[in-house]
């Protein structure tokens, strides 16, 4: 019957469960790329793809020409260039939350330590900035400062920000319950700053959550003030509860501190 070459558009349950299936890969896929470099690398993919099949369709023989040459030679070229990006991808998904079963996060334990890092470091006006990591890793940053292996304590963490000590200038790097680098250099944020009153730290860390999925904190050495910035935004004069809530939740620290936030607050 005609109707008979029109079957395959009527999914069996087994094609609605692998299409589930696809669809739920994909979402974590771009969840697992999210705030990350390799990102923006995948769109910049997709964007001469488009360009590659627009050239095609218009006639465009040069374009055409020189793209194809480009996806040619260019996944040879991009496992060179990117070849960081590619490590750290295969690390991450190694530490990915679907792990999280068989290495459970002392999420609390950390929070309450920075909690009162932050609270201490605060009432002395002394400055700070600390990274936690999130699902993409910070390895690319130890190396600019010095690699440490001790476990998070709000004690060695005063200590590494007291003035003049040798790390207190850079950020600390946290990974799970471990300190893994201090006087770590972060990336500056490359989009322009509103509040012209923002130092080196604020613009750092917002440069950081900008490429990672990190929550960085900072306290300011002129106020006294803590922020708070992830998902490339920044979340000023927090309190030591907020911070403890941010790092616990970290599924929700960007909506929570939205919340709680005032408008002169976030830049």
């Amino acid at each position: 019957m005609p109707l008979d070459q029109f079957r395959f558009l009527v999914p069996g349950l087994r094609d609605v469960f692998e299409i589930l299936i696809v669809a739920w890969l994909v979402y974590r896929v771009l969840l697992f790329l999210a705030g990350t470099r390799a990102l923006q690398i995948l769109l910049g993919l997709l964007l001469l793809g488009i360009i590659y099949f627009a050239a095609i369709t218009l006639k465009f023989a040069v374009i055409t020409s020189l793209l194809g040459v480009v996806f040619t030679y260019g996944a040879f070229a991009a496992i060179v260039v990117f070849h960081p990006e590619l490590r750290n991808a295969l690390a991450r998904l190694g530490r990915a939350r679907a792990l999280g079963w068989f290495m459970p996060p002392e999420r609390s334990e950390v929070a309450d330590e920075i909690a009162e890092t932050v609270e201490r470091l605060a009432r002395s006006g002394t400055g700070a900035i600390l990274a936690v990591e999130g699902d993409a890793p910070l390895d690319g940053y130890v190396g600019t400062g010095t690699e440490l292996r001790a476990r998070v304590s709000a004690e060695l963490l005063t200590t590494i920000f007291t003035p003049y000590s040798p790390l207190h200038d850079g950020a600390v790097l946290v990974r799970g319950d471990h300190i893994i680098g201090a006087g770590c250099v972060l990336p500056l944020t490359q989009f322009p700053v509103q509040d012209k009153s923002l130092g080196t730290r604020h613009r750092a860390a917002l440069g950081l959550s900008e490429e990672t999925d990190a929550v960085v904190i900072v306290v300011s050495e002129e106020t006294s003030g803590i922020s708070i910035a992830v998902g490339g935004l920044l979340h000023r004069n927090v309190t030591p509860d907020q911070v403890h809530e941010a790092l616990t939740q970290r599924d929700r620290a960007s909506l929570a501190l939205r919340r709680t936030a005032s408008e002169p607050s976030t830049t």
